[in-house]
């Protein structure tokens, strides 16, 4: 039990930053969208979409492109902090937070995009700015449909796979997550410790699930109550 102790932590750390950084940038997005129409705006939405149906080869090909020595993200990192993101815990941050964004970002414009227009417009006519709008009127009646999907990003940033091992590699006690971990115990034949891996990473994704269940109904009652 004590072994599987680093690669859980270093998981529930990649999956919480992951998760923060997927939170921000999606509900940032999702408000932006719902807001403003301009051409190719549903073409955006499938780019911002199209992490959820790519295969996660294919995610860290482009990531490995961009942050790469020679890519112009990893040139920029490397040349102004003198650091690099490959083969990294950062680096699989970065693979998660990419991969958990869709599912923040969905959950918010369908969150935000429910919220009563006439509330906005009313708040608009009593003097209050479009930030204020956001932070006092739109969130606050979004925020359950937002916190869904940020539980759904952070189980998903938990079983991330494919793209982290291309990015951050398979580095026990560095870049080894649990889904990491539990390929390694299974390519090595270790079959008991591959189960105790399964079993913690699955009891948390279930307990995820079920929160993540329970804010949606909570959600859909006060919807009906209306």
């Amino acid at each position: 039990m004590e072994k599987a102790l680093v690669p859980l932590v270093l998981t529930l750390k990649v999956a919480g930053l992951a998760t923060l950084v997927s939170f921000v940038a999606g509900v940032t997005l999702a408000a932006l969208m719902t807001r403003f129409r301009f051409w190719g705006r549903e073409f955006l939405d499938a780019v911002l979409t199209l992490p959820l149906v790519l295969p996660p080869t294919v995610l860290g090909y482009y990531l490995i492109v961009l942050m790469g020595r020679n890519g112009w993200i990893g040139r920029w990192f490397y040349e102004t902090f003198g650091i690099t993101l490959m083969f990294t815990w950062q680096g699989a941050v970065v693979a998660a937070s990419l991969v958990s964004l869709p599912l923040v970002f969905k959950g918010a414009r369908t969150a935000f995009e429910g919220v009563d227009s006439n509330l906005e417009k009313a708040a608009r006519t009593l003097g209050q700015r479009e930030l204020a709008v956001f932070f006092k009127v739109s969130f606050p009646l979004a925020w359950r449909g937002i916190l869904a999907g940020a539980m759904l990003a952070f189980a998903r940033a938990m079983g991330e796979f494919g793209a982290t091992l291309m990015v951050a590699g398979n580095l026990p006690g560095k870049t080894q997550t649990l889904s990491l971990a539990v390929y390694a115990a299974v390519q090595a034949g270790d079959d008991r410790f591959a189960a105790v891996l399964v079993a913690i990473t699955s009891l948390v994704c279930i307990l995820v699930l079920l929160l993540s269940g329970k804010v949606l109904k909570s959600q859909y009652l006060r919807e009906v109550e209306r």
